[in-house]
């Protein structure tokens, strides 16, 4: 029997690549009458770097600049992957209909996708992976390997056209 998509789970981390992932996951979700499922992590600051920030800022200080901002950041960035979709979609806007939900989080990213993946029993994860060069494109992403490795689900990853 051939797979039937019905969710899609599309991760973007909003680079050029990811927008070129994006019309594959619209094509797949058009054929397949799917819903697709835009995830966007916010990467976690690396461990020395807040150690620094904190030390500057002072005791306390990041922690609460990050909760006061957190909120606003994330809404930013949704605001900002609406308007994507918007502007991506403006010739074919009938595929505005199979957008699902647009959801912003924090964390690790390959944690968070299959996290993600897991929660809306997503059929399909569509990414892009970055093409840095002759020697890191024959490995995939970092994210996009990770991914690969460790679900059980179909992954269709993108490379720059």
């Amino acid at each position: 029997m051939l797979p039937n998509y019905r969710n899609i789970l599309y991760a973007t981390d909003m680079t050029l690549n990811s927008e070129y992932a994006f019309k594959h996951a619209v094509m797949l979700a058009r054929t397949s009458q799917a819903k697709i499922h835009l995830l966007h992590i916010v990467p976690e600051i690396d461990a020395a770097f807040r150690t620094y920030v904190s030390t500057i800022m002072g005791q306390g200080m990041l922690e609460s600049f990050e909760a006061k901002h957190e909120e606003e950041a994330h809404k930013d960035l949704k605001a900002r992957l609406e308007q994507f979709i918007q502007d991506e979609l403006a010739d074919r806007p009938e595929d505005l209909k199979n957008i699902a939900s647009i959801e912003v989080v924090h964390g690790d990213a390959v944690a968070k996708i299959l996290m993600v993946a897991d929660k809306l029993d997503a059929d399909v994860i569509v990414m892009g992976t970055h093409g840095k060069g002759a020697i890191t494109h024959a490995f995939l992403g970092s994210v996009a390997e990770k991914v690969l490795r460790k679900t059980k689900r179909p992954v269709f990853v993108i490379p720059i056209p």
